[in-house]
């Protein structure tokens, strides 16, 4: 059984993540390129709600034991077998994970104009992955 409580925390701090990422979006590229607190909020905002997809879907799969996880990718892929993922969801999702490991590994070498896109026009993808989570409550 999923425990609700790990689940509505988790949202809580998406929902409010996504809010920032929101408010970051009313920026023209060159405002947001030129200043490090909002290129800077806008990477660690979008590594912090691509976390909390993690956690949650690793928590559902442990709950429900799905199957188990030895990769990050390994998770949308036991969703969307398991748990209804919709595919295409799953393989944006994927794509998020590598951007992910790009904020936290190879941080010196991301490309701002990448993540101001995302800004614009990817944020409806973790809403919703954010609806698929809630659904479980």
């Amino acid at each position: 059984m999923v425990r609700p409580e790990v689940l509505q925390r988790r949202l809580r701090k998406l929902d409010e993540y996504l809010e920032i990422l929101r408010r970051l979006r009313r920026y023209r590229f060159e405002e947001f390129i030129q200043d490090p607190e909002r290129y800077g909020s806008a990477e660690r905002f979008l590594q912090l709600a691509i976390e909390a997809l993690l956690d949650m879907g690793n928590h559902i799969i442990a709950d429900l034991s799905l199957g188990e996880v030895r990769w990050y990718s390994d998770i949308p892929a036991i969703l969307t077998e398991r748990a209804g993922l919709d595919p295409e969801l799953k393989e944006k999702w994927i794509r998020m994970i590598g951007f992910r490991n790009i904020l936290v590994h190879e941080y010196m070498e991301v490309d701002r104009r990448i993540v101001y896109e995302i800004l614009q026009s990817g944020l409806e993808d973790l809403e919703r992955l954010r609806r698929f989570f809630a659904a479980f409550l």
